[in-house]
């Protein structure tokens, strides 16, 4: 999969993106991530990539020509994209199902957007898709942007060490996590439930996938419907 990152602070996403599970995912060659500098497709002697917005308000405006330019260079340097995603508080809002979906695409552009957003005229002729990760705004879409590809990056097939991880992972099925201990089993005097020191893996996946439920019930109850009573 080749991700492209379009935006004014590239030294905000690349050195994240190296390390970790996107860093694992590339050194596996299952992730491929271009990072292009939209100040290299602007014109000037300052290299502006932004204004003031017509009408009036305040605010900046990242302008439609350097976006444009560098689409064209991204375009003709690789395969077919599958979708132009622009990261934006009004988008839909990203959960765990539309990174598995992204996952399966061959290629994707990231469109950071940055001070007041983007010319109209970007988003309604290249930017194919609209995605949001909450109700609150940031100072651009680099963070959003990372958060992005590292979901998508755990579900690739090959990049965690054990395959079935991913799978378990809060939101995979609809439900949060069940909780998680590792040694030692008594650290002074908090014990680890006896059921997972049982050797029972019947009873621990059952102990687990109630811990889920009730967990989901308690923090997420928008999650749940109402067969969702037990397991």
């Amino acid at each position: 999969m080749r991700v492209d990152i379009i935006t004014a602070l590239p030294e905000i996403v690349r050195g994240p993106l190296d390390e970790s599970i996107p860093g694992r995912a590339q050194s596996k060659g299952e992730l491929h991530i271009e990072i292009h500098d939209l100040r290299e497709y602007a014109t000037g002697k300052y290299r502006k990539v932004d204004d003031y917005p017509f009408g009036g308000g305040a605010g900046m405006v990242l302008k439609p020509e350097p976006i444009f330019e560098c689409f064209e260079h991204i375009k003709a340097s690789g395969d077919e994209i599958d979708d132009v995603i622009f990261l934006t508080p009004d988008g839909e809002v990203f959960n765990q199902a539309i990174a598995n979906e992204l996952s399966l695409k061959n290629r994707l552009v990231l469109l950071a957007g940055h001070y007041k957003g983007v010319d109209q005229r970007v988003r309604d002729t290249l930017v194919t898709r609209e995605i949001s990760i909450g109700d609150y705004v940031l100072s651009g879409g680099e963070l959003p942007a990372m958060v992005l590809v590292d979901a998508i990056a755990r579900v690739l097939p090959g990049v965690l060490g054990d395959s079935s991880s991913a799978l378990t992972d809060s939101f995979q099925d609809g439900f949060l996590d069940a909780p998680a201990y590792t040694r030692p089993a008594d650290y002074n005097g908090l014990v680890v439930p006896d059921v997972l020191l049982s050797g029972d893996h019947k009873r621990i996946d059952e102990w687990r996938d109630q811990q889920r439920l009730d967990k989901t019930r308690k923090r997420r109850p928008d999650l749940l419907d109402d067969s969702d009573s037990s397991f």
